[in-house]
Parts: C-alpha cells; sequence; structure tokens
C-alpha cells in the first residue's frame, strides 16, 4: 500500500502483494501492477481498512484487496473490473 496527499486529496493505492510485478490483460485492458505505484510496504488487513475509510481517491487491485474494499463498503462489488484472473476497483468522493 501506498497513501499520496496531493492538494487536499489522499490517494491510496492498495493491491494484493503476490500479484506486484505482473501484468493482466483483458480484450483491450491492460493493467500493471507496479511497485512504483502501490508501494514497497507489506501492511495489515486493519491498516488497509484505515487508510480506505480517509481515502479520497482509491486504486485498489487483486482479489483480497477488492474483497476488502467491498466488505467495508467504500467500493459497490457491482462496479469492479476482472482484468484477466485479476480484480480492479476505483473510487472517488465527490
Amino acid at each position: 500500500m501506498k497513501i499520496y496527499r496531493v492538494k487536499g486529496e489522499i490517494l491510496v493505492a492498495v493491491c494484493d502483494s503476490e500479484i506486484v510485478g505482473k501484468t493482466f490483460r483483458e480484450g483491450e485492458l491492460k493493467i500493471e501492477i507496479k511497485e512504483g505505484f502501490y508501494g514497497d510496504s507489506e501492511v495489515g488487513e486493519e491498516e488497509v481498512k484505515n487508510a480506505l475509510k480517509r481515502a479520497t481517491i482509491a486504486n485498489i487491485t487483486g482479489k483480497k484487496a477488492v474483497n476488502l474494499a467491498i466488505k467495508i463498503g467504500v467500493i459497490d462489488k457491482r462496479n469492479v473490473l476482472k482484468i484477466g484472473d485479476c480484480l480492479h476497483a476505483q473510487m472517488v468522493v465527490m
């Protein structure tokens, strides 16, 4: 997980640790899970929950991360993309 603070926004980028460095494709969709964006520190579930609840923007990738975001109510399961074997969701607070 990595947290960015830009112009009053809090962007949380979180993914499952086992997919870092991988690329997934589905038709014309492609997602690259880069350590530079998602960070290099593994964190626990509670830390992810707290970060997502404070986020104004979130980029959530991987089955565990997306399911946690659904469980805590920041993502609606109807709005999850599946790119190859990878789940991906984004959230913006307006």
